[in-house]
């Protein structure tokens, strides 16, 4: 059933019951998995706790090669499409692995048009032969929706894209034209590039959800939090997610040296969530979202030029899905469904800890073990540390000292969640 909009705008809902976002990017699913591969894929992330897959509706410029040779479009010349002609079994096969999804209890979102289909944006000027021609476009679109609206998904209108010329604009105001008439009643939205919160306000008002992406830059990870805020405080309000952090075993941008562990990724999960993109969260996998397997053919268009992935089935199973999983388990069973950041609480740290309030719960991520001062007064809250890694907890005795609280050090080794609510009568 189709994901909704809850009524004051702050999550999502499915079948009338709040609904956590927690998704995996499989963005060259339609170009890249076998069938025998899929089937082994949607397995395996049901088993682990996804409800929404997040997919390239079309080629994925910078995935893996692979020998699958699936594409909507002939070949003009080279690598280049002739949009002119839309071939009908490209869409058929990516209908079936839809079908296979649903069946498993997944939700789909769907990227129209990546940016390197567009005039004039980041990717179009590394390899812009494929731009699509404007009299291609609603052919297109049109074909995308026919094929896929029967699975109610959320339509991602654009991919890791900026709206920084007036190109890019024009062709995502026509996309987004075509998505309201081929389309109607879908939740849209835009996936835009890394470290960026430049949506135009038009699309602002246009769109369901708003997705960011806070990237796999090494110096800019503090994005989780601060695009965040960013999208929480727009106006119309809208549920926020981070729809691309950092990447597990994902190199750095810009070939820098280095890969993001569980930890970094856990820490931009929390950072997300307690600062304003409290809809859900979406993981992602180097080796999964380009779909790596040995002896492929290159592709010759490197992207942001990351460190090589490891193999598809090595990526799915890194150990940070586990920290996602439990995330979507912890917001579920104490019904958070939009929490509010409550920096002001914090009488130290607050640019490494985040702070935010769901109902009678507050909750704190604090990624460093130290006594922690609150203000006010929380001596008679019952207090809680969890260690999201293990799940195990400890309970912490606030101390009330004349204006501040003071939380002990717990006895984990690493980051924990502190969650505070008022004590239950006896």
């Amino acid at each position: 059933m189709a994901l909704q909009v809850f009524p004051d705008h702050s999550h999502l809902t499915q079948n009338g019951k709040p609904f956590f976002w927690l998704a995996d990017t499989c963005w060259s699913a339609f170009t890249n998995i076998s069938d025998d591969d899929w089937q082994e894929y949607l397995d395996l992330r049901a088993r682990q706790g996804f409800n929404v897959l997040q997919i390239n509706a079309l080629p994925q410029w910078d995935r893996c090669g692979t020998l699958e040779n699936r594409h909507p479009f002939p070949f003009r010349e080279g690598e280049l499409y002739d949009f002119s002609r839309i071939l009908p079994e490209y869409f058929a096969h990516a209908r079936s692995m839809c079908r296979a999804a649903v069946d498993k209890g997944f939700t789909l979102a769907i990227v129209v048009m990546w940016c390197n289909y567009v005039p004039d944006t980041w990717a179009s000027h590394i390899f812009g032969g494929n731009v699509m021609p404007p009299e291609a476009v609603e052919p297109v679109v049109k074909t995308i929706c026919d094929s896929f609206n029967e699975f109610d998904p959320v339509y991602i209108v654009s991919g890791d894209t900026g709206f920084d010329s007036e190109a890019s604009i024009q062709r995502y105001r026509l996309v987004t034209d075509l998505m309201d008439r081929y389309a109607p009643g879908l939740l849209k939205a835009y996936h835009i590039k890394g470290r960026y919160d430049g949506l135009p306000q038009e699309f602002g008002e246009r769109a369901d959800l708003y997705l960011y992406q806070s990237g796999h830059n090494a110096a800019g990870q503090e994005m989780a939090h601060l695009l965040a805020e960013s999208f929480a405080a727009r106006t119309p309000r809208r549920p926020v997610i981070n729809s691309e952090p950092c990447y597990e075993q994902m190199g750095y941008s810009h070939k820098a040296y280095g890969r993001f562990r569980r930890t970094e990724t856990r820490w931009a999960l929390w950072n997300s969530l307690l600062s304003g993109a409290g809809a859900g969260i979406t993981y992602g996998a180097h080796g999964v979202w380009n779909w790596q397997k040995p002896d492929m053919p290159k592709n010759p268009h490197g992207g942001e030029g990351f460190l090589q992935a490891l193999p598809w089935y090595d990526a799915v199973l890194l150990p940070g899905v586990a920290d996602f999983r439990f995330a979507k388990r912890f917001f579920e069973e104490l019904s958070i469904t939009a929490p509010v950041p409550c920096q002001n609480i914090l009488a130290q740290y607050a640019d490494f800890i985040r702070a935010a309030r769901s109902g009678e719960h507050t909750i704190l991520y604090v990624p460093t073990n130290a006594p922690l001062t609150l203000h006010g007064d929380w001596s008679t809250c019952s207090v809680t540390a969890i260690e999201p890694e293990t799940g195990d907890t400890q309970r912490l005795e606030p101390r009330f000292d004349g204006s501040v609280t003071v939380l002990p050090m717990h006895h984990f080794l690493q980051d924990v969640l502190i969650v505070l609510q008022p004590q239950q009568p006896s």
